[in-house]
């Protein structure tokens, strides 16, 4: 889409907005010579031919456009209706200074530039009652070249002649400023925008800090792009109703029957400085899954699939020692600031202050928790800025954002953590449980979770009922013992089964013992304390030769050894 059409768009979105009524006067300053900027004290609008302002015109919207790097296009409008009379009262004063030349600022002594309009008395020939420069400003007799600064008061300053470099300090030496109603605004590309316009988001909110955050309003659907910010995209989870969302979820594909949605929607959102979750359980329970439902059912998203500007995954590493992989470093190869899935998500919910933002911390103790997440919890608790560098200046970041030397975290920024508890992960200590909401996920329902499959996918019903008496069977025996497994595993079951019976001729049986071995015995280690364990999985399995072997050999090495282990 080239630029003659990303501002048709515009200007016909604009035209269709509810406020325009059937007098509004449209105007572009669209142009390179007349497009925006920033000035000292303020910055340059537009310039525009204003000299056919028609007396029946009720309302003035001036398009302009302001670029940023790397390539964004901020259109924004400035609306002017109550202060219609003041603008014309402006207009039709600077065109009578610039008519009546010579003209006279205030206190100026008599001055005659021509001869030849002067008479026998040697005066000026100029009327008695021309009009004063009602300020220190030179004017034009036409107003075709009238120049718009948008003030740091808020307010429109107006000139036909000359441009500003910078603006007053004292502007009341600017004759009739002019209040403007309302600024309307839209960032190209919009898919690029919810990732990379930090500046541009800055600057909206330059202008909401001049003429008040109320009187900004995002024009939303301009352009044709799926990754635009939709309506839903800029609901906070507090104003969703919680069945909602769980029919949200359910939609998405997730089987969360135990009261877990309500607990982890509790979590995030009953304080509004905070929002920090803790999600504990077996590996394959949904950990991950429910932070990435909840999210796009927050957004309105109808696909698991469905890309999502404001959501973020951030996979911990083991080897992390310091905040670098979540707040970033500055590569001194590149001349860069590396920019994390982290703090992308905070740059992202910085600019978009409106829309929660949710950041998801896979496996967040694969490393210590609290040697690189310190300065994350110190940011939550105390409300100050998370350092990032000690450059006096912003650097560029890797992502295309201008990265600041510290930065608050918004309230709008949602952090879930994911945890397992096994020998390839640290503990968490009491430090951080204390400033997050733990949830445990343990509570499995795999009969329910089958049912599920069963209506969902059809083709897979034979599988269903082949594998669930074991499946739910095996579930029973193990919870006793403090073991189990989760809804991934159950789904690969069912679907490899299907699979070997359909697509590669292995009898029902055949396949349960193949699988038992592989995806359910396999984990199983123990001591004496687990000898009935051993004995109610024999009794249960006892019709599937080579898992019966299985568990025949683990009974003999706890009697040998005092303990055992599948894998080894």
């Amino acid at each position: 889409m080239d630029i003659s059409k990303r501002q048709e768009l515009y200007r016909q979105a604009l035209k269709n907005d509810k406020s325009a009524t059937p007098n509004t006067s449209f105007r572009d300053a669209f142009g390179v010579s007349n497009s925006a900027k920033i000035i000292g004290r303020g910055f340059f609008c537009f310039n525009l031919n204003l000299e056919s302002l028609g007396p029946s015109v009720d309302q003035l919207v001036v398009h302009c456009l302001l670029r940023f790097p790397p390539e964004d296009e901020i259109y924004f409008s400035i609306i002017i209706k109550k202060d219609m009379p003041q603008l014309r009262a402006r207009l039709a004063e600077m065109k009578a200074v610039g008519t009546s030349k010579p003209w006279k600022r205030p206190g100026d002594a008599d001055e005659v530039e021509d001869d030849s309009d002067q008479d026998q008395s040697g005066a000026a020939s100029a009327p008695e009652s021309s009009p004063q420069s009602p300020d220190d400003l030179d004017y034009a007799a036409k107003n075709n070249n009238v120049k718009g600064y948008l003030a740091q008061d808020g307010r429109l300053y107006l000139r036909n002649k000359g441009f500003f470099d910078e603006l007053p300090e004292d502007l009341g030496t600017i004759s009739r400023p002019v209040a403007i109603e309302k600024i309307v605004f839209a960032i190209y590309p919009p898919a690029a925008a919810a990732r990379r316009s930090l500046l541009a988001r800055e600057f909206v909110g330059y202008l909401g800090s001049l003429i008040g955050r109320e009187n900004i309003h995002e024009a939303r659907s301009v352009w044709p792009e799926t990754n635009a910010v939709s309506p839903e995209m800029a609901r906070m989870p507090d104003t969703i109703d919680l069945p909602g969302i769980e029919a949200a979820v359910s939609a998405l594909g997730g089987h969360y029957p135990n009261g877990e949605i309500a607990r982890y929607h509790a979590g995030l959102n009953f304080l509004k400085h905070k929002h920090f979750v803790i999600l504990s359980g077996l590996s394959g329970t949904g950990k991950t899954q429910l932070a990435l439902l909840y999210a796009r059912a927050i957004h309105g998203k109808t696909a698991r699939d469905a890309d999502d500007p404001f959501l973020f995954v951030c996979p911990v590493r083991p080897e992390w020692t310091d905040p670098a992989g979540l707040t970033g470093y500055y590569d001194v190869l590149t001349d860069r600031y590396v920019v994390p899935p982290f703090l992308e998500a905070v740059l992202v919910a910085t600019a978009f202050k409106d829309s929660p933002v949710f950041v998801i911390l896979d496996e967040m103790n694969l490393a210590r928790v609290e040697y690189y997440f310190s300065d994350v919890l110190s940011a939550i608790e105390t409300g100050e800025a998370l350092p990032l560098h000690s450059n006096g200046v912003p650097l560029e970041g890797s992502t295309g954002s201008s990265i600041p030397a510290s930065i608050p975290l918004p309230p709008n920024l949602f952090i879930t953590g994911t945890i397992n508890i096994d020998e390839t992960t640290n503990p968490v200590s009491d430090k951080v449980l204390d400033r997050a909401i733990l949830i445990e996920m343990n509570d499995v329902d795999v009969d329910g979770y089958i049912t599920k499959i069963e209506a969902e996918q059809p083709a897979l019903g034979t599988a269903c009922g082949a594998c669930r008496t074991h499946l739910v069977t095996l579930q029973n025996i193990m919870t006793g013992h403090r073991l189990g497994f989760g809804y991934r595993l159950v789904s690969e079951v069912i679907t490899y089964h299907n699979f070997a019976v359909r697509k590669l001729g292995q009898s029902s049986d055949e396949v349960l013992d193949q699988l038992m071995i592989q995806k359910l015995l396999v984990k199983l280690r123990g001591s004496e304390a687990q000898r009935s364990l051993l004995e109610d999985l024999t009794k249960q399995l006892s019709s599937l030769p080579r898992s019966k072997a299985l568990l025949d050999g683990l009974a003999a090495d706890l009697d040998e050894y005092g303990a055992f282990q599948a894998s080894r």
